[in-house]
């Protein structure tokens, strides 16, 4: 039977949508969007792209804590008496009809005077009158339509990602002053005699060296600034002889224009600093919409709601203290360790420890900062403050502090070093042999070999090769931290992988039936009376089982923690734990399972079996063969035989981790040697993530969750991880090819450097067909990786 998609979002109505104006939508809340829209004139909304919108959430009582001044002023950006101005974070910015509904929210609501949509950082900046309306409103409002705003802990500490224009001032003066410089030196290139000379020659020579200045002293200074730095620390990185060119390149041409001995190589010096301002420019591709530090403040929300006195008052989860009673409604976080103290507890710590299966939790019960309470409202009692809990001492291991590459040395800084002492010795044995043969050549000579042996190209090489294909793995979902990362990937020779929610699918599960059959009168009463439940469980079984149709049961009754019960007609069924319908196993499982009473009669149980993403087995096979795999899980073991099925024999598998085991494993292994590439998607694998030589996030909504981490790859291109660790190799076999392209052209510059005959023109000539060559050499090469990475992408899919 094909389903109708829905008119507002796009999911599937099931069997029985809501029809409204010949429009089908999947519930309540779409429908209501519509009629929103459409009364206030808004319904071109749906022409702009088809099923734009998002499904509403429950939003009663969710934020009432803006209307707290000491929280909601801390998202502000501006409040006078009548007018307030706050920026909010949309995850579900996606398309052109997303920013037209965003930008006309003064027709929803008058006091709403202008809202501006940021595409790429997913912001909408909102600017409205106070007398009648505020900031709860205002998120409210968003929500309502679909448009809920992210509002997190790190939100409330009011931190932001700073953008640093530096590097474009720079390329602007190099890029400027090196245009200027050139067009001044060609009638010297040309030997434009006359009046030229007699008149102009030197106030040209003065301007150029003008010009010169700041982009030696300005728009160069980080390669003086690195060079010494790495020169206290005795390590000859590349800055150590592009300084040294620099300094070279400027001192011999402002002596040549003072003793009037020729123009200098001013063109030389500017365009140099030009070409490399643009690769560093190149390689520092980031992403503004995504975060690669994120800790659990990104996760925890700004506010709780504290139960004193009988009444309910939202507070800052700053503020909890140890004996606090708290409200945790579903779908919420608990921000502090905590003792349940009403209502049945349904708490999923997958977030922190990766185990999958909801936990029932009843009056009495421990609970730890992070679980999510799934169904219902619970009370607690706070044990400790924020900063106190489980959670939050995660962060307090060193390893979080780390710095990655500190102790690493990429293949640019290791030729350096090589390549500083060889262009030192030729000088300096060029020039003693012409202090020799002709003493007045020395100088020169030796000045000469530093100017043309400049690394220019081999600095050039690796930025314009990890810049290109950082964009390329961006555009297939893949996102880097830095350039830096794709040289850790090349050297990657052990793969770990977390089980739950990196290899296993979040949005599906499997189950498998044990016991009686079930005719069609029973599995239709089955179907309407999970229909009832919004448990975790309930749901995913009511997904699986066929369709039936909808029937009104004569009693419905749900029992928190333990299970349900419908009847129908003579027929009473009981869904739930095996004490709730009456039964003993003989074993225990380490399966979840939902168990099945007909008439207080054991009729069967439902086992569920984690769902695993599609190439699994596959992507596995093809990494076995290359690299040391091993699955590192915080879930019990029930799932060992099903992996040793699906997965390569030589994989470990190894359960029951918690989050310092997996780091603690990791650690052991780098101390024998190895390098570590480790993929997880949950914050309990953020130290792991940390300790390991790169970390890899995998999610489902590359903007809403991701721990701190070294990469984002979104979890549709989970099955590329081979093709993305091949690509990474391939960029560096690239980057070496161009250091023997670079050897090829310093041996004939330095032909002309050492005989001295090395000219203004020779060298204009020769630094930016070196830099433009290598430039184009890996900007090809890395086109064509990308054309392979997408066919495999093609193929995949």
């Amino acid at each position: 039977m094909n389903h109708k998609a829905c008119y507002h979002c796009g999911d599937d109505c099931e069997q029985h949508p809501i029809i409204f104006e010949d429009k089908p939508f999947c519930c309540q809340g779409c429908k209501t969007v519509y009629e929103i829209f459409t009364a206030n004139e808004l319904g071109c909304y749906y022409d702009l792209q088809s099923s734009p919108g998002a499904i509403p959430p429950e939003i009663e009582g969710k934020y009432d804590f803006l209307d707290n001044a000491s929280i909601g002023d801390k998202l502000l950006e501006f409040k006078d008496d009548n007018l307030q101005i706050a920026t909010l974070y949309i995850p579900h910015i996606h398309c052109s009809s997303c920013i037209w509904i965003l930008e006309n929210l003064n027709k929803l609501n008058g006091d709403i005077l202008s809202s501006q949509v940021n595409f790429g950082k997913k912001t909408v900046r909102l600017t409205y009158k106070t007398d009648d309306f505020s900031l709860r409103q205002a998120v409210e409002l968003l929500s309502s339509i679909g448009y809920e705003p992210y509002i997190s802990l790190e939100s409330f500490d009011g931190k932001s990602q700073v953008i640093d224009r530096k590097i474009l001032y720079k390329i602007g003066i190099a890029g400027f002053a090196f245009g200027n410089v050139m067009l001044m030196s060609f009638p010297e290139y040309f030997e434009v005699g006359e009046f030229w000379l007699e008149q102009y020659k030197h106030t040209f020579r003065w301007i150029m060296f003008a010009f010169s200045v700041p982009v030696v002293f300005y728009a160069a200074q980080d390669y003086f600034i690195s060079a010494v730095k790495g020169l206290r620390a005795k390590l000859l990185n590349i800055d150590v002889p592009i300084a040294l060119g620099i300094s070279v390149l400027f001192i011999r041409s402002t002596a040549e224009i003072i003793f009037d001995l020729g123009s200098g190589f001013f063109d030389s010096l500017t365009g140099l600093v030009f070409f490399l301002l643009l690769g560093k420019f190149f390689q520092q591709r980031t992403y503004s919409f995504l975060s690669f530090e994120r800790d659990y403040k990104s996760y925890f929300p700004i506010a709780v709601t504290r139960i004193s006195g009988g009444a309910e008052e939202p507070i800052q989860v700053y503020e909890i203290k140890e004996g606090d009673r708290l409200l945790i409604r579903n779908q919420e976080l608990l921000p502090v360790d905590a003792i349940m103290i009403k209502g049945a507890g349904m708490i999923d710590y997958s977030f922190v420890t990766g185990e999958s299966a909801p936990v029932l939790k009843s009056s009495g019960d421990k609970l730890y900062a992070g679980g999510k309470q799934m169904s219902g409202v619970i009370e607690v009692e706070a044990l400790n403050s924020v900063e106190q809990s489980y959670l939050t001492q995660l962060w307090s291991n060193d390893v979080f502090s780390k710095d990655k590459n500190a102790l690493f040395t990429n293949i640019t800084n290791k030729l350096s070093k090589h390549f500083t002492i060889v262009v030192l010795s030729i000088a300096i044995i060029s020039a003693a042999f012409w202090l020799l043969t002709d003493p007045s050549k020395a100088m020169n000579v030796f000045t000469a070999v530093l100017i043309i042996a400049c690394p220019c190209a081999i600095a050039l090489s690796a930025p314009f090769t990890y810049g290109n294909l950082l964009r390329i793995f961006g555009r297939l979902k893949f996102y880097l931290k830095n350039a830096q990362v794709i040289e850790h990937l090349s050297r990657i020779d052990s793969i770990i992988f977390d089980k739950t929610g990196t290899i296993t699918a979040n949005d599906k599960s499997e189950a498998s039936y044990e016991g009686e059959h079930l005719n069609a009168e029973e599995e239709q009463l089955l179907k309407n009376t999970l229909r009832g439940s919004n448990h975790p469980l309930s749901r995913s079984l009511y997904d699986l089982l066929g369709e039936h149709d909808i029937v009104t049961l004569n009693s419905f009754e749900e029992q928190p923690g333990l299970g349900i019960e419908g009847s129908l007609k003579e027929t009473s069924m009981k869904i739930g734990s095996a004490k709730f319908v009456g039964y003993k196993p003989e074993t225990t499982h380490l399966n979840t399972s939902v168990y099945i009473s007909l008439n207080d009669r054991y009729k069967g149980k439902f086992t569920f079996y984690n769902s695993y993403r599609k190439g699994l087995s596959k992507l596995f096979n093809k990494l076995g063969d290359d690299y040391k795999l091993a699955v590192l899980s915080g879930d019990n073991a029930g799932e060992r035989e099903n992996l040793r099925k699906i997965l390569p024999g030589q994989t470990k598998l190894i359960f029951d981790q918690k989050p310092e085991d997996k780091l603690d494993y990791i650690a052991y292994h780098q101390s024998e040697g190895s390098k570590i590439l480790m993929v997880g998607d949950g914050l309990n694998d953020a130290g792991a993530l940390a300790q390991s030589d790169v970390g890899i996030a995998i999610s489902e909504n590359i903007n809403v969750f991701s721990p701190a981490c070294d990469a984002i790859l979104d979890a549709s291109n989970f099955n590329m991880i081979d093709a993305f660790l091949k690509a990474s190799k391939s960029a560096v076999t690239i980057i070496k090819w161009s250091f023997l392209f670079s050897f090829l052209y310093n041996v004939i510059g330095l032909y002309f450097a050492v005989t001295g005959r090395l000219e203004p023109v020779i060298a204009a000539i020769l630094m930016p067909l070196s830099s433009i060559s290598i430039v184009a050499f890996t900007t090809v090469a890395t086109s064509v990786l990308g054309r392979r990475l997408k066919h495999k992408k093609e193929i995949i899919t």
